[in-house]
C-alpha cells in the first residue's frame, strides 16, 4: 500500500457503495490483506482505489498483459476530480467458480467542468485464484453541469 494514500477508516462506509463498511469490504483488498472473491469485488475495489488514488492496488489489480506503467496512469488522473458514486448495472459470471466475467457499472464524479459519469463494462479473468482487469469497454460518458 502507498503510505500517502489516505483510506476511510475501518468504520466508515465504503466508498464502493456496497453499503458495508470499509473494514469489511474494499479495505482488506486495497491493503493486500484479501483477494477478491469475485470480479465484482475487484471492480468495487478498483473503484476505490481510483476514489483515494490508491495506484498501488490499481496497478496491481490490473492483469500484466495490459498494465499501464505508473507514471501512464498516474498522468491520466485529474487531480481536481472527486468520485462519488459507484452503480453497478450488471455482472456476466465473474463469480467464485467462474475464470472469467464483466461487470458493467457507472462511476459519477465531480470535475471543475460539472458532473462526469464514466459508463464502463469492464472485462476481468481469474489465474491462481487471482481476479485481475483486463480491459473495459467505454459506453457513453457524459456530464451534467
Amino acid at each position: 500500500m502507498n503510505a500517502d494514500v489516505e483510506h476511510p477508516s475501518d468504520e466508515d462506509r465504503c466508498l464502493c457503495g456496497s453499503g458495508d463498511i470499509f473494514g469489511a469490504c474494499c479495505g482488506p483488498l486495497l491493503r493486500g490483506q484479501r483477494r477478491a472473491g469475485t470480479a465484482e469485488a475487484l471492480m468495487r475495489s478498483r473503484y476505490t482505489a481510483f476514489a483515494t488514488r490508491d495506484l498501488e492496488h490499481a496497478l496491481a489489480s490490473w492483469h500484466p498483459d495490459t498494465r499501464p506503467r505508473r507514471s501512464a496512469l498516474a498522468a491520466t488522473l485529474d487531480e481536481e476530480m472527486r468520485w462519488l458514486r459507484l452503480d453497478v448495472r450488471s455482472t456476466t459470471d465473474g463469480g467464485p467458480f467462474d475464470d472469467e466475467g464483466t461487470v458493467e457499472f457507472v462511476a459519477t464524479a465531480r470535475t471543475e467542468q460539472g458532473r462526469r459519469e464514466l459508463h464502463e463494462i469492464s472485462h476481468f479473468v481469474r489465474e491462481d485464484g487471482t481476479w485481475r482487469y483486463v480491459s473495459g469497454e467505454l459506453g457513453a460518458a457524459h456530464g451534467r453541469q
